[in-house]
């Protein structure tokens, strides 16, 4: 059944990006973004991004994750390393992140490489979740087909009884990817679909920043 979706249109006004305006560390352009929506829309999943694989069937896919830190290194999030997600990281590391964030008008698509976080890292932020959170992490033998909804809910009931009064242990599968970026795009909404959109790339020594067209 068609629909006509054509009248779905919105415009951008509530901001700009120029060069000038621009930090010259695109680290620090995210941050600044970051930080501002936070300001506006600290009832959202600021940190949400969508991370975008080639799988071992040639497709590229996409799907929604939580960033869960991020410094001049990169962009950190956790998942299950035997996960659709990871096999395709596994095979081809290069990938891209991007988050929308529809309050200030904005998206930031940033392409990197990604690489396994330290055990010693993934095993802190494992344990810093909250009990049913590291269940889960077990529970899931994420990507594979399962039979029903009640195969996860026996699974989870036995994994409570068994760590009832004990330390709950990462699983050797699950752990943190570090994105490392090789290119930054900031894209600002404007008005007549005459976006901004500017690009950082490695220079040498700091970073080029270029302008592209909408």
């Amino acid at each position: 059944m068609a629909e006509d979706l054509s009248d779905y249109r919105k415009s951008y006004e509530k901001s700009e990006l120029t060069i000038s305006q621009s930090e010259n560390n695109p680290f620090e352009q995210f941050k600044k973004w970051f930080q501002e929506t936070e300001a506006v829309a600290a009832e959202s999943e600021v940190n949400a991004m969508t991370v975008s694989t080639i799988g071992l069937d040639g497709f590229p896919k996409s799907r929604v994750v939580l960033l869960k830190s991020y410094d001049e290194n990169g962009f950190v999030f956790y998942t299950n390393y035997e996960s659709e997600k990871g096999q395709a990281i596994a095979q081809n590391p290069n990938l891209c992140i991007s988050f929308f964030w529809p309050q200030m008008e904005r998206q930031v698509i940033i392409k990197g490489r990604a690489e396994k976080v330290s055990e010693a890292t993934s095993t802190a932020y494992f344990h810093s979740r909250p009990a049913g959170s590291q269940l889960g992490a077990w529970t899931s033998p994420q990507s594979e087909v399962i039979p029903d909804r009640e195969f996860l809910e026996k699974r989870l009931a036995d994994l409570e009884k068994k760590y009832a009064a004990t330390e709950i242990p990462k699983p050797p599968h699950w752990g943190g990817y570090l994105v490392v970026p090789t290119e930054f795009e900031f894209w600002q909404g404007r008005p007549n679909r005459l976006h901004d959109r500017l690009r950082y790339t490695p220079g040498g020594v700091h970073w080029k920043l270029e302008r592209l067209a909408p």
